[in-house]
């Protein structure tokens, strides 16, 4: 765990400022440090197990076959014996240690939070596969400004994919804008939120936090943690999720009904709509 000594604020370009910046970040340098460590030891791990086995081949001796996992699908990376490759573990072993890295410093420094929810759904999947950047201060610094100036995009980017994902097939879900409710489909999974159809939520609220003069909310308090904590609350059904802009009532069939708490608010998605779909509302009565 950092401490408050620990802790520095990000400018958009990726170098710690004031903290008065919007974006708090665990401290990169420290980060980097430890990274650096893990890979020497693991480096040090490969070069003692080859020197048990080779002294052990020469004495005639049994060893056992030491074996990395690679991915979650368990694919074994051999790291003794004939089939063993000293490059491929390194590399293997790297990104497995720079997926981890971007998960923790896309959470922590807030950017997450900025993200929109097909952003989020496609920095998952580069860091599931450990398809990401080797983690080094100017990739950190890049990443960090490239998603601050795309957040503006992403703001109303984020808005959009929601208003199409609904479903028409409830009256509820107005065709041409955001009314004053809405259902959503797979709003839970499982007994908790669904990850994906959370971040969707997320989006909206990003913009009514903005719109009221607020801070962006922090992904980890956001919808997801809001609906799971009112799956956990009680066993009955419907279940209420209330937060400050929005009423969700959860159903047994994992739909969610959402209940807008400020139509002024309200008004600010549907600009954005408009915005990219100029003839979606009607035009104003004279």
């Amino acid at each position: 765990m950092t401490t408050s000594a620990e802790t520095i604020f990000v400018t958009p370009d990726g170098d710690a400022g004031p903290q008065h910046e919007l974006i708090p970040s665990v401290s990169i340098a420290n980060l980097l440090q430890q990274r650096e460590a893990v890979l020497t030891l693991f480096r040090e791990v490969l070069d003692k197990l080859e020197q048990a086995h080779t002294l052990a081949t020469a004495a005639r001796l049994g060893f056992p076959d030491f074996s990395m996992a690679r991915g979650w699908r368990g694919h074994r990376l051999h790291m003794t014996g004939e089939f063993a490759n000293t490059t491929t573990l390194l590399e293997t072993f790297q990104a497995c240690i720079d997926a981890g890295g971007w998960t923790t410093l896309l959470n922590d420094s807030g950017m997450r939070s900025v993200m929109s929810a097909s952003k989020r759904k496609e920095v998952d999947e580069q860091i599931g596969a450990e398809k990401v950047p080797e983690l080094t201060r100017e990739a950190i610094r890049t990443t960090f400004a490239t998603l601050h100036d795309s957040r503006m995009a992403m703001f109303e980017q984020g808005v959009i994919e929601c208003f199409r994902r609904l479903s028409w097939d409830y009256k509820t879900n107005l065709p041409q804008k955001f009314g004053k409710r809405m259902v959503m489909t797979s709003l839970t999974s499982y007994g908790s939120a669904n990850m994906r159809q959370a971040d969707q939520l997320d989006d909206l609220l990003r913009v009514f936090h903005l719109c009221d003069g607020k801070p962006e909310a922090d992904h980890r308090t956001g919808a997801y943690r809001l609906i799971t904590d009112a799956m956990q609350l009680t066993s009955s059904w419907p279940k209420l999720a209330e937060h400050v802009y929005i009423s969700i009532r959860l159903f047994k069939n994992q739909n969610g009904h959402v209940t807008f708490k400020r139509p002024d608010l309200v008004t600010r998605l549907n600009r954005i709509i408009v915005k990219h779909y100029p003839h979606a509302l009607p035009a104003p009565k004279d």
